[in-house]
């Protein structure tokens, strides 16, 4: 017997969304981008919570990504992170504590308190 422990991603169908303050933030920071550049969401390790939320520019589109699209704007989220993040609303949010994109995930159990990491 071993005393390791294994986390199982959520299995979830729920789409992935997109909202327009989201896609307008993407659209502004791309503009100054090379043609085909998208942005890239993904799930890592870390994180004071067990998990963070990563946000890259890439131009590297792969076979099993989720591509979202919404007002001419590309999302690329790899296959391991989507199964984190079923049902999950990317947002842009400007408040008080700073300007940031936002997940709403519905699979977290916990996240820290300025949102960028969580555990399932």
């Amino acid at each position: 017997m071993t005393d390791t422990a294994t986390i199982e991603p959520a299995t979830t169908d729920a789409p992935i969304t997109l909202t327009d303050r989201a896609a307008k933030q993407i659209a502004a920071i791309l503009k100054g981008e090379e043609e085909g550049t998208v942005l890239r969401v993904a799930v890592q390790g870390g994180g004071c919570s067990g998990f963070q939320y990563g946000f890259t520019l890439d131009d590297t589109r792969t076979d099993d990504d989720l591509v979202l699209e919404k007002n001419g704007v590309t999302v690329l989220i790899d296959s391991i992170s989507v199964s984190y993040l079923g049902g999950s609303e990317i947002d842009y949010v400007d408040d008080l504590i700073g300007a940031a994109f936002k997940i709403n995930n519905p699979n977290a159990t916990a996240s820290c308190g300025c949102g960028t990491s969580f555990s399932i």
